[in-house]
Formats: structure tokens, C-alpha cells, sequence
């Protein structure tokens, strides 16, 4: 089926338009959690997929790091194992971490594997545990405690927080031509497993990758004001600032810390943005315009990275 003319220079102009930012991209590491809608809807399953697979074609280097909330409580609910949470973090005792290793490094890893490959693409699942390559450090939670001028250690089980990430298995991978899909759970220094936020866990491989750029895929439209207005073109700077006057709060804040944290340790952006848009890694990377939140660690680069 042929394409009339207005169809036919429309798609000139999107390819003239992302000509410039192929070109800037080329040989670049581009870190992307996968997660939220995006990861549980067949269609905006099937157009990130497709996106990882052209970014890897036009000689970037995508790295997918995926989370799995909502399916490892499926099969908590089904085997009767009661889910508690702690400032949002799951609750991770031996027998629920015996269950987060098979969801997130067994079905939802191969799950997206699958889907890359049959989009025409070649990924390879791993866990952090694999080739040790993510080390951890069990992850404790301090709460005041009422009354007292102390703080009370909250033990929250197989939870833990990166300690380093060896980045040879996914050198490896990027340099077989193969698109990594890494499950956030790591490694203790005796062996045992320990369950990770994926936010976080991307972060620190986008940081120790020394990428371009840290994309977050989220339900919301992008980081917030008081308004309700999409920012974008922030500066870490300016993000503190927001942080600060209670702009950012609640559930926001996780994110945009992770965010914050992988610019200020020396990736040149991370990017929020709406996983609920078809194609929104594309959109956000090779388009003017994008469809989230932009943070980078200054004004000049920001600026740059929006011209």
C-alpha cells in the first residue's frame, strides 16, 4: 500500500527530525526501566519492545532493567503468602524471596526476552545474581520511635540496596550485539539473595555504565508542579529546589531521588516518562518535543540536550 503524498512527507520530516539525535546517540548507553502500565498492556508492550529494537539497530546501546511488583503479589495472593509493605517496600522473608526469584528472574524476565525477540530483536535475561552482577547489602528502615529521641531498626527481611555493580556481563552482552534485560535482585557477600527496587537498581548500572541517559517509565505524565503542569528541562538544582518547597512529595519522591542521584553521580540525563504513551522511549529520545521529564546535572546541559 502505497502512501500519499502528505503521509509520505510527514514521515520525511519525522525522520529528518530524528536524524540529528541518531547521529548524537550513536555508541551511547541508554538505561531503561520498564515498568507500570507499559509492561502489562500487550500493545505498549509490543511499541517498547519495538523501540528498544530500533534504538539498538541505529547503534545505541539499550539496557532494560525491569521491575515485577504486581505479578510477584499475584502468586503471593494464589500460594496464601500474606504481602506486608514498609514505606512501599515489599516485606521480603525467605519464603517470599523464594517467590521474587522465580517471578522477576524466571517468568517476567523471560517474558520480556520473548517479547523482544519476537519484535525482531535479540535480548538475553539475567539476574543480578548472575555473574555477581550486582552486589548488595541488606537494606535496613529506621523509624522514630514514639516517645523516645531514638530511631528503631525495622529488620524488612530480603531487601537490599546496591552495593556495586560489575559491569562485565553486560559489556559482554552489548558487545555480542545482544540487548541485556536484567531482574533487580542481587547478591549478598554470602551468597544469599536479596530483592531490589528497579528504579534504584537501574540507576546504579546507568551510573556505573557512565550512560547517556536513565529513562524511568511511570503511570503519570511526567514530574509535576503545584499546577499540575508537566516540568521538563530541569536542572539537579532546580529539582532540590522542588523537593524542598513540597513540590515533589509522596510516591514522587523515590523516583525523582534515583533520578537525581544517577545525574549527579555523572549520567548526562534521566528522563520520567509516560509509559502509558505508545512509543514514548522513541518519542522521548529522537523528538524535540518528548513526553516526560528531563533532568540534567546543569543549565548548559540542559539546554543542549533540548536544542
Amino acid at each position: 500500500m502505497s502512501l500519499d503524498q502528505k503521509s509520505a512527507l510527514r514521515v520525511a520530516q519525522v525522520l529528518n527530525e530524528a536524524l540529528p539525535y541518531i547521529q548524537r546517540f550513536i555508541g551511547k548507553t541508554v538505561v531503561v526501566k520498564f515498568g507500570g502500565n507499559a509492561m502489562v498492556d500487550e500493545k505498549l508492550q509490543n511499541s517498547f519492545a519495538r523501540d528498544v529494537i530500533l534504538m539498538k539497530l541505529v547503534g545505541m546501546n539499550p539496557v532494560v532493567v525491569h521491575g515485577g511488583g504486581p505479578q510477584i503479589g499475584d502468586l503471593l495472593d494464589k500460594l496464601s503468602i500474606e504481602s506486608r509493605f514498609v514505606d512501599g517496600m515489599r516485606v521480603t522473608d525467605s519464603e517470599t524471596m523464594d517467590v521474587v526469584e522465580m517471578v522477576l528472574g524466571g517468568t517476567v524476565n523471560k517474558q520480556i526476552v520473548n517479547l523482544i525477540n519476537k519484535n525482531g530483536g535479540r535480548a538475553v535475561g539475567v539476574t543480578g545474581k548472575d555473574g555477581l552482577l550486582i552486589r548488595a547489602r541488606k537494606l535496613r528502615r529506621k523509624e522514630d520511635t514514639a516517645g523516645l529521641h531514638a530511631s528503631e531498626i525495622i529488620d524488612i527481611g530480603h531487601v537490599g540496596e546496591v552495593e556495586s555493580v560489575d559491569t562485565g556481563v553486560i559489556d559482554m552482552l552489548i558487545n555480542s550485539d545482544f540487548i541485556p534485560v536484567i531482574a533487580p535482585i542481587g547478591v549478598g557477600k554470602n551468597g544469599e539473595s536479596y530483592n531490589i527496587n528497579a528504579d534504584l537498581v537501574a540507576g546504579k548500572i546507568a551510573e556505573y555504565l557512565k550512560a547517556e541517559k536513565l529513562m524511568l517509565l511511570t503511570n503519570v505524565a511526567g514530574l509535576q508542579d503545584k499546577a499540575g503542569e508537566v516540568l521538563t528541562g530541569l536542572s539537579t538544582l532546580e529539582v532540590d529546589g522542588l523537593i524542598a518547597d513540597g513540590t515533589i512529595y509522596g510516591g514522587m519522591l523515590p523516583k525523582i531521588a534515583c533520578a537525581l542521584d544517577a545525574v549527579k553521580a555523572g549520567v548526562t540525563s534521566a528522563h520520567i516518562i509516560d509509559g502509558r504513551v505508545p512509543h514514548a522511549v522513541l518519542l522521548e529520545i529522537f523528538t524535540d518535543t518528548g513526553v516526560g521529564t528531563l533532568i540534567t546535572n546543569s543549565v548548559l546541559e540542559r539546554e543542549e540536550e533540548s536544542a
